[in-house]
């Protein structure tokens, strides 16, 4: 792999110094008033309005054992935002909205939850080209790594020599502990030849679901905002420290109503954008219970507001699960994929290079491709994956008649793209899917070709931030997307644009929540939603457009904060 030295926005990323911090004062700055670019009144927060705050409500993470500071963190040009800064202490605060709302903390998404490093698996196979069609003999290989024994969670690497292998079927890891490693990416590397029917070439995870165990209980707030760690509940019997859980809130009829997505006809047809009675769900662990009260190792990536979900509605649930299928400690790494050139709807058999499912603690490094449909898929039961200094390229024109496809698209939780490249015309650069729960985060992706997106796609996405992306011949839409697709309606709710570069910018703002447009350079839009009444929808909460805000990457810097430097080293900066 390369070394890496990152540069967002031209901007060098320094390792930075960082001190230890105690114990937090205030759970957030004072506020005042602004108006923010949709008209509305809005606090304003940032140097001068208050300190003390570490970033977090005061049931963080790091509120009892003490923060870390990263002040280096804000060299180079550029404004404090009101809505995340660097105090005078050198500690990185929020400014949060009137009701407690404030930007999530993202640094937890990533392999481990953040600020590890991805380990180098010994080899225990190594295979050979062959000339012919060598999926079996790879195949056997990874089914040989799978039945050693496994020391700290890894069993070990298949390593594929230099060379061209063809790959004519399928290849699965699904077995916790092995990685599947080719020679490199580039020249004199590992090349796979994809020949065969239309598919997806490699798939990582394991099989099953979580299976709930014990009681739900209910959450006894009326009222949590985005960004929270903690939320009360009836009782707190049955839980500890440590315990996975499903924190699930309720989709209902008055919700739906509430959003305006319950109007959507095309052509004569209703259309569903999320059915009454389905969940939205978030994979957390307990991280302390003090009383009736529960902090989780991530935070709530939406806000909760029981008076918009309906008279009667069911409460939020905390639920113990298990998940016995996942697989963990897989990985694929350095190595070169290419395909046939298609020209073909998305709705008809495409090539595509890794789907991920059922699995958490995995990774891609030096991984590129080309010629795809479709690239990377992290599917909505994987966590804590990391997809890393890799690329997918495309030459071959896109038949967009039944939709354009996705080069990373992500569905899981706690999921990072950094230093990715994307590459090709009428495509979906990066995406999230139907309800994907953050936090996730798609750092320094850099993106070319024309009618190309990262945008959240459909059906309430949370939780997302985009940050330092790169993408000047393309779009950046956190949007309704209304009666686009089949109905995909609001694609995301409090999602963060970051000092990155578009083309075109279209950052709206949900009913009850809010999106944000911070230091990102490119022509702000307006626009209403796709079959709608033809009025424009308000726009999110802009903030230092065109001029990018310090800090200059808000993940990394979110991460020094809870980590320190070591983190940031960990993950290559």
């Amino acid at each position: 792999m390369r070394p890496v030295v990152p540069v967002l926005l031209g901007l060098p990323l320094l390792a930075p110094a960082c001190a230890a911090r105690g114990p937090s004062g205030s759970d957030a700055p004072d506020v005042g008033s602004a108006v923010d670019a949709a008209g509305e009144t809005e606090p304003e927060a940032g140097p001068g309005a208050g300190h003390g705050s570490t970033g977090r409500d005061a049931s963080g993470p790091l509120a009892d054992a003490g923060a870390l500071a990263c002040p280096m963190l804000q060299l180079g040009a550029g404004p404090a935002s009101r809505w995340a800064y660097v105090d005078a202490p050198g500690h990185l605060a929020y400014g949060t909205l009137p009701r407690g709302e404030r930007l999530l903390d993202f640094s937890t998404a990533g392999y481990m939850g953040g600020g590890v490093a991805i380990p180098t698996a010994a080899v225990r196979e190594t295979v050979q080209p062959s000339g012919g069609d060598d999926t079996a003999a790879i195949q056997a290989a990874i089914d040989a790594v799978s039945a050693m024994p496994a020391t700290g969670g890894v069993r070990g690497a298949v390593l594929l020599a230099p060379g061209t292998f063809r790959v004519d079927g399928t290849l699965a890891i699904a077995t916790s502990g092995v990685v599947l490693r080719g020679s490199g990416s580039g020249s004199g590397g590992t090349l796979l030849s994809i020949g065969g029917s239309p598919r997806t070439v490699i798939t990582m995870g394991g099989h099953g679901s979580w299976a709930t165990t014990g009681t739900a209980i209910d959450v006894s707030d009326d009222y949590v905002p985005s960004g929270a760690f903690s939320v009360h509940v009836a009782s707190a019997a049955g839980l500890a420290p440590g315990m996975p859980v499903l924190v699930v809130r309720p989709v209902t009829a008055a919700w739906i109503h509430f959003m305006g997505m319950d109007t959507l006809v095309r052509n004569g047809a209703p259309e569903t954008w999320i059915a009454a009675g389905a969940t939205v769900r978030a994979d957390r662990t307990v991280t302390a219970i003090a009383g009736d009260r529960l902090t989780f190792d991530a935070p709530i990536a939406e806000t909760w507001d029981v008076s918009t979900w309906g008279a009667g509605a069911p409460r939020a649930t905390v639920q113990p699960y298990t998940f016995a299928g996942r697989i963990e400690q897989v990985g694929l790494e350095s190595m070169h994929l290419v395909a046939p050139g298609q020209t073909v709807p998305i709705n008809q058999p495409t090539f595509g290079v890794l789907a991920a499912s059922a699995l958490r603690n995995a990774w891609v490094r030096d991984v590129s491709a080309d010629e795809f449909t479709s690239g990377f898929t992290v599917l909505g039961s994987a966590k804590w994956m990391t997809i890393e200094d890799s690329r997918v390229a495309r030459t071959a024109p896109i038949d967009h008649s039944a939709g354009y496809p996705f080069q990373y698209s992500v569905d899981g939780q706690g999921i990072l793209v950094q230093r990715c490249t994307s590459t090709g015309d009428d495509v979906f650069s990066y995406a999230t899917q139907d309800r994907a729960t953050g936090p996730n985060v798609v750092l320094g992706l850099s993106a070319s070709g024309t009618h190309t997106n990262l945008q959240p796609h459909q059906r309430w996405a949370t939780g997302l931030l985009i940050d330092g992306a790169s993408t000047p011949t393309g779009g950046i839409a956190l949007m309704d997307r209304g009666w686009d697709g089949s109905g995909h309606g609001w694609a995301i709710g409090f999602g963060v644009v970051w000092n990155s570069v578009a083309q075109g910018l279209l950052v709206q703002q949900p009913p009850g929540a809010k999106n944000w447009s911070i230091g990102a350079a490119g022509t702000q839009t307006t626009a209403g939603a796709p079959g709608g009444d033809g009025g424009l929808l308000p726009q999110g909460l802009i903030d230092s457009p065109g001029t990018a805000v310090a800090p200059h990457s808000l993940y990394l810097a979110q991460l020094c904060e809870r980590l320190g430097p070591a983190a940031l080293a960990a993950i290559g900066y």
